[in-house]
């Protein structure tokens, strides 16, 4: 059920990122602006979620998802104003940088607490479910973050209300310096979403195809009233935690290289190629 045309802009939207990305590194690092946060080799995570979504819908993100903003804002300006905290940033500067918000795409603004917006987000569905719509609320934390203690509110009450909300666990392999075998002793990170009664699945978070599909159909099951979904999305951060992170320090160059090889562009531009798109 996917047809050409979004095809093409899901390629279009991780490219987009891609370039994003390589213009915030380069102002950061002419001291055009102060911080900024990539998420390069995560692009498939975030548009394959977007994709899916109605423009009704609500996100509820973590400060790496701002591609799926990317994705149903047209206005590059509004993260670029943001971005450098000028007079037409949305959040007029008590927020901040790379923690971006749009009224318009219902996309919150996201919190440095880790985990914070997650409770808000099961809120936002309970909200939605009481008023007898069917709008879905899309919420992400990373790898690190199924370790706060609202992770944990969240699941349960979106498991006992079977509110409308689709958890995804975007799992980069690293909370800043931490691998995730050090933070958690699970198997798969997925599996926290079972023991609070929540069907949850793992995917291949650098295939766009399966990131897409994955998501439309926990969208579906929350719209139609079957309650919420977790989807732990295997992925890789491919650049530092930030401007404020050197990643060198903690992973070896061969894993980066290994990573590199399964780059979500590059898989989505191959598939394209032999549909001869």
């Amino acid at each position: 059920g996917l047809s050409e045309e979004t095809l093409k802009q899901m390629y279009e939207g991780m490219i987009r990122i891609r370039a994003y990305d390589e213009r915030q590194k380069n102002l950061q690092r002419s001291g055009r602006i102060g911080f900024c946060v990539t998420s390069t080799g995560e692009e498939a995570v975030q548009i394959g979620t977007a994709a899916p979504l109605r423009s009704t819908d609500w996100v509820f993100p973590y400060y790496r998802q701002y591609g799926t903003l990317m994705y149903r804002c047209p206005e590059l300006s509004v993260l670029t104003n943001h971005l450098f905290g000028n007079q037409a940033d949305l959040a007029k500067g008590r927020q901040m940088p790379a923690h971006y918000t749009h009224k318009a795409s219902n996309f919150v603004s996201a919190s440095s607490v880790i985990g914070t917006h997650l409770i808000h987000a099961v809120g936002a569905a309970m909200g939605a479910q009481y008023r007898g719509d069917d709008t879905v609320f899309a919420t992400y934390i990373g790898d690190g973050g199924t370790s706060s203690n609202d992770l944990h509110s969240a699941l349960t009450f979106a498991g006992v209300r079977q509110a409308p909300v689709v958890f995804f666990v975007v799992n980069n392999q690293y909370a800043i310096s931490l691998p995730v075998h050090k933070q958690c002793a699970a198997k798969s990170l997925h599996l926290k979403g079972q023991g609070y009664g929540i069907p949850s699945v793992r995917v291949d978070g650098n295939d766009i195809i399966a990131v897409y599909q994955a998501s439309k159909a926990a969208y579906n099951l929350a719209r139609e009233g079957d309650g919420p979904t977790l989807i732990e999305l295997l992925t890789y951060r491919a650049g530092p935690h930030s401007s404020s992170d050197d990643p060198t320090r903690y992973r070896s160059q061969e894993e980066m290289a290994e990573w590199q090889l399964n780059d979500p562009i590059e898989r989505c531009k191959k598939y394209m190629q032999q549909l001869n798109l």
